[in-house]
């Protein structure tokens, strides 16, 4: 029973990101589809020549509640999943930090998660209608923070990897991780030039990027049930770096 119960009790925070992810893309949905099967209106906080909604121009009406909650949950489950991840790390649960880079590294992809969660919450409420300007630099705050998240994220794994031979599952977390966001780095470059020059050609990109955002947080799913059946301390820096089953490459 104490074999069984330790291989499951990291159910309760591996749906973390589970939730968070199908919040997020069931919402961002409903929110297309809605815009869609009421006749494509055109909201006031929309321009002239726009004929495709942004996802802000709809949460900024009737289902900005909505848009708040999803937001908000998104956000901090976002924000929850990296810092499990980096617990489950410093007790033994998940492939160690072996230096002090990839604990700055996983600091500095915390801290990125929350300026993110932060931009992401407060576009919600700063609506486009009602705060274009704000909304605008909240969302900016979003992107930039998720993109920094990313990246210091995956310079952690690949420099966890780089110290393990054979570590499997971490080198496929890194590339998943790599794949996604570079794609949505790029994505959100190219809204960024075609918000103000080619809106409709935005706002298809901003949908994209938003259903995208999906996949990264599913990402971290990945990573906290790699923990499953892994005792604490067992994965410890002390015990890994004297593991010949692992094999720690040399410090360079």
């Amino acid at each position: 029973m104490a074999i069984f119960s330790h291989d499951r009790h990291h159910w309760a925070y591996v749906w973390i990101p589970i939730a968070g992810a199908f919040l997020w893309f069931a919402t961002i949905l409903a929110m297309l589809i809605t815009w869609l099967a009421s006749g494509r209106p055109h909201y006031v906080s929309m321009d002239s020549d726009q004929h495709i909604a942004f996802i802000s121009d709809v949460g900024a009406d009737i289902l900005k509640p909505l848009f708040i909650t999803a937001c908000s949950i998104t956000g901090v489950a976002f924000i929850l999943s990296l810092i499990i991840e980096r617990y489950l790390r410093h007790s033994g649960r998940l492939m160690p930090n072996m230096r002090k880079r990839e604990r700055v590294f996983s600091t500095l992809a915390i801290l990125g998660s929350v300026i993110g969660g932060a931009g992401l919450i407060l576009l919600s409420v700063f609506d486009t209608k009602r705060h274009p300007k704000m909304h605008d630099g909240f969302l900016l705050m979003f992107i930039v923070g998720v993109a920094l998240s990313a990246i210091f994220t995956i310079a952690e794994f690949r420099w966890i990897s780089k110290d393990f031979k054979y570590v499997r599952l971490l080198k496929k977390s890194y590339w998943m991780k790599a794949i996604v966001a570079g794609l949505l780095i790029l994505l959100a470059i190219a809204f960024g030039v075609t918000e103000f020059t080619r809106v409709n050609v935005g706002a298809v990109l901003e949908w994209t990027i938003a259903f995208g955002f999906t996949l990264y947080v599913l990402t971290f799913w990945y990573d906290l049930r790699q923990s499953k059946g892994v005792h604490k301390g067992e994965l410890s820096a002390e015990r890994m770096g004297n593991s010949g089953r692992y094999q720690m490459r040399r410090a360079v």
